[in-house]
């Protein structure tokens, strides 16, 4: 892969994971909800979950779903439920971590990492990706490049929409402010399954 080449695809990897969708949704209202500090073994587990998926769509995995597509509509349905989910979870929620809702917590690493394998712009993502950059004739190095690329803007992309959250908490210590801010961020998040609808 040339310098250029690698450029480019840091550029992709950049603007797709700072752009909104489900993680991103997630994380500005896990910060908003229980602070950056609380918030970051969530981003940790996107980071690394998404790696693995990464690796496993370069490595093959994308080939077995297109060969049966029934698997695919399977990881859909449940990708698309889980969203749902998640996104009444989130509107539903109606104080800041530790002023009275003691079972609200933050998305632990492992469910943030398991959950990359349901999320439609994850595998949008990791498909585009490996049939735009990845080199057939040198197809080990293109994934691993390519899934160095992203492991390189990640983190940083994902933590600025934790931060912008953590930002926002002062604002949002209102109760009412709270509640339509999370009912807001769950319509976001349930939304973000449209393209899939399509």
């Amino acid at each position: 892969m040339s310098l250029d080449a690698f450029l480019a695809l840091l550029v992709y990897a950049f603007v797709t994971s700072i752009t909104p969708g489900p993680n991103n949704f997630m994380l500005l209202a896990s910060g908003v909800n229980f602070g950056f500090v609380r918030t970051v073994p969530h981003m940790l587990g996107i980071g690394i979950g998404f790696l693995v998926l990464l690796l496993a769509v370069g490595f093959g995995l994308g080939a077995v779903l297109t060969a049966f597509p029934v698997l695919h509509t399977g990881l859909k349905i449940a990708g698309g439920a889980y969203l749902l989910y998640l996104a009444w979870k989130i509107a539903m929620s109606r104080s800041l971590s530790g002023k009275g809702e003691a079972k609200a917590v933050p998305m632990r690493f492992i469910d943030a990492a398991a959950f990359q394998w349901v999320n439609p712009k994850a595998w949008v993502m990791a498909i585009t990706a490996m049939a735009v950059y990845s080199d057939a004739d040198r197809p080990f190095l293109s994934v691993v490049l390519i899934s160095t690329a992203f492991a390189i803007v990640n983190l940083p992309s994902v933590s600025v929409w934790a931060g912008f959250g953590t930002a926002l908490r002062g604002f949002l210590s209102d109760p009412v402010r709270l509640k339509w801010f999370n009912i807001a961020m769950g319509v976001l998040l349930a939304a973000t399954l449209w393209p899939m609808l399509r």
